[in-house]
């Protein structure tokens, strides 16, 4: 029988006064945002690790390439390449950045290639949703995985080979277009709705630069009046900057992990009167097959006789409850007096959350 062992991650945190917070930690400007940009180019200079043949892609993009140079190969000709392979760059440029500046890329295999460690990534034009062209990536692909392979087909991995990253490996060609100078008013759009936020923010803006500068236009989204001219707009935003305000409460959350067995409880959660009965059922199959063979002289043959045990084991544990308006810490040191799973925190708080025992919100990654 193989057991799994899973690990439970708790964020216990006592109940705290509401404390400012700089402003810009709560809320997005609109207007104000990265761009994804994504292009498809080949890495070469591979060590045999490249796109087998079967990816006809690649040969496709590579016959295409040395084209540009004068190199013309006769017609049906496979050029059969091991050291290239076809790969997606993706980048991300911050808001204003203009040309000339970096942003670092990541480089992606497209195809069936075993590493791209060592691999040195071609002038790849990098476009936007618009489809128009906004930089230009170029440089050494750094592998952070480890693929190890014996001749018998076993193999060892440390993270993954497939994948990388070209530090400053795009220069920005053009800036791209922002409508945030143009606008007469700034939007700030609060990360967590909540009406208390909104209604703080407000308050804070109000206070600072007077009244009516701010309003609320829904749990989400602040207006505020700003200068228009570009130099008396940056000031005021950098005067925005400087506020703090108090954020206003948000809904507890537990988060389930799925993939790796943690669970996070957030600060706040809290049980209503609830009494619970958790148990589980193991059951254990052994194999013992039994070989008859006959003697020597009988003319048999040797059988082979399957032999299963099976056994069925189920844990009677005792009800436990927890009273009411029980905090983190109690359902915590509950849960691991029973010497609980993550498996069963999952189950345990999913029935109380059905049971309208638990005031959290939860989510399943």
């Amino acid at each position: 029988m193989r057991s799994l062992k899973l690990f439970l991650a708790a964020v216990a945190l006592w109940q705290l006064p509401a404390q400012a917070v700089p402003l810009m930690d709560l809320v997005d400007v609109e207007g104000i945002r990265g761009n994804q940009l994504i292009g498809y180019g080949l890495v070469v200079g591979l060590d045999g690790t490249g796109d087998k043949n079967q990816v006809k892609f690649t040969s496709q993009s590579v016959t295409n390439m040395i084209k540009q140079f004068g190199v013309n190969l006769p017609p049906n000709v496979d050029p059969k390449l091991k050291n290239v392979a076809a790969v997606t760059i993706t980048a991300t440029v911050p808001p204003s950045y203009s040309a000339g500046q970096t942003v670092d890329v990541t480089v992606s295999s497209l195809g069936d290639a075993k590493s791209l460690r060592g691999g040195q990534l071609l002038m790849t034009p990098l476009q936007g949703v618009d489809g128009e062209i906004y930089a230009l990536a170029q440089g050494a692909v750094i592998v952070g995985g480890v693929n190890a392979e014996g001749a018998s087909g076993s193999k060892v991995a440390i993270n993954t080979s497939n994948s990388g990253l070209i530090p400053n490996g795009a220069t920005v060609e053009r800036m791209i277009p922002s409508d945030f100078t143009e606008r007469a008013e700034v939007m700030l759009n609060v990360r967590q709705p909540s009406f208390q936020t909104v209604t703080r923010v407000v308050d804070a803006v109000d206070a600072y630069f007077g009244p009516g500068t701010a309003t609320a236009l829904n749990a989400t989204k602040v207006s505020i009046r700003a200068p228009v001219t570009s130099t008396q707009r940056m000031s005021f935003m950098a005067m925005l900057e400087r506020l703090e305000v108090e954020e206003g409460r948000s809904r507890p959350k537990v988060v389930f992990n799925s993939r790796t067995g943690t669970v996070v409880v957030g600060q706040g959660v809290r049980v209503k009167a609830a009494a619970v009965a958790h148990g589980s059922l193991t059951v254990t199959i052994s194999e013992n097959p039994q070989v008859s063979q006959p003697n020597a002289f009988a003319g048999g043959e040797t059988v082979v006789t399957p032999q299963s045990d099976v056994a069925i084991e189920q844990d009677r544990k005792a009800m436990f409850k927890w009273p009411e308006g029980a905090s983190l810490e109690s359902i915590i040191n509950t849960i691991n007096s029973l010497g609980a799973t993550p498996d069963d925190v999952m189950s345990i708080l999913q029935s109380l959350e059905r049971a309208g025992a638990l005031n959290a919100e939860l989510i399943v990654m």
